[in-house]
């Protein structure tokens, strides 16, 4: 997921620019091109990663609080199981990627994205969003300045490549797997993602997890509720509006697809989208008290 500016946090000639952005017609997120090195796959492997260190990992300190959303315990990690967290990567860095059949390649880069982005945030912790992190030396999104925020800083070696969070998203995920169902896998450590699951993905529970996923999200208030003003729906439906046939027709098809009744019947009021939103702050447990207030607008 990409970080977009809030005008709330800009001043002066920065605000105009961050106003200026938030217009729906010029702002989108990288497109999806495949990095072709990673298109290769083994249809017939029978391998299977072991995904259950990061399993042990979410289960201690990830926690569902009232209001639906998952947070992360992250000032009580302790430093064994952070540890285990820095030698589950390290395994993970030594998969023969190329040899695995896709769907256990698809759960692979899934829990990898995932685990990284949980050890980044740790690695600055404590922050108040995963933003302040600006690995690449700017505050402004990466897909403006090409080149701040964790997003593009090379955090892993796979293969004997190096691979940012933004390699494994928008170069391997989107291209090569076309599901849009990946952007409820994928999760960038804040209240307005969609759910961290509690547990990783693997091959045999891919397809259950992913519509899980989308059915968490969808219908939750940070994937799309009414307003005075209309329908609002998370951001990602703006900025990755290609992956839902690139209207707000698709977006709403999609929302439809995996809407409860109740969700359904609020859907059935409205034939476009008004407004979206965003809630960038850490996903963090000791900030749950702070997150009463509806998500930001970007």
């Amino acid at each position: 997921m990409r970080p977009i500016l809030r005008r709330a946090v800009l001043g002066g000639g920065l605000a105009l620019i961050a106003s200026s952005l938030a217009s729906r017609s010029g702002l989108s997120a990288p497109t999806a091109r495949l990095w072709q090195k990673w298109a290769a796959n083994d249809p017939t492997s029978r391998a299977v990663i072991d995904h259950e260190p990061w399993g042990i990992f979410l289960r201690r300190y990830l926690i569902e609080e009232p209001d639906g959303i998952n947070r992360l315990r992250y000032g009580e990690v302790s430093v064994l199981d952070r540890r285990a967290l820095e030698r589950y990567l390290e395994e993970m860095s030594k998969v023969p990627v190329h040899s695995l059949n896709p769907a256990e390649q698809f759960a692979y880069w899934v829990n990898l994205y995932n685990a990284m982005t949980v050890k980044v945030v740790l690695d600055h912790y404590p922050v108040a969003s995963i933003r302040e992190l600006s690995l690449g030396g700017s505050f402004l999104p990466t897909f403006i300045t090409g080149g701040s925020g964790p997003w593009q800083a090379k955090l892993a070696q796979i293969e004997g490549e190096a691979l940012a969070l933004d390699d494994i998203e928008h170069r391997i995920l989107r291209p090569l797997f076309k599901d849009n169902r990946i952007h409820y896998a994928v999760n960038c450590a804040s209240i307005g993602c969609p759910t961290l699951m509690p547990d990783p993905f693997t091959a045999a529970n891919l397809e259950v997890l992913l519509d899980r996923g989308a059915r968490l999200y969808v219908n939750h208030p940070r994937g799309a509720r009414a307003e005075a003003g209309g329908l609002t729906v998370s951001s990602i439906y703006s900025w990755y509006k290609e992956d839902f046939d690139g209207t707000w027709q698709g977006v709403l098809a999609h929302l439809r697809r995996f809407a409860n009744p109740v969700t359904a019947r609020m859907l059935a009021a409205f034939e476009t989208i008004s407004a979206d939103a965003y809630d960038w702050r850490l996903n963090d447990t000791a900030t749950y008290a702070k997150t009463a207030q509806a998500p930001e607008r970007v």
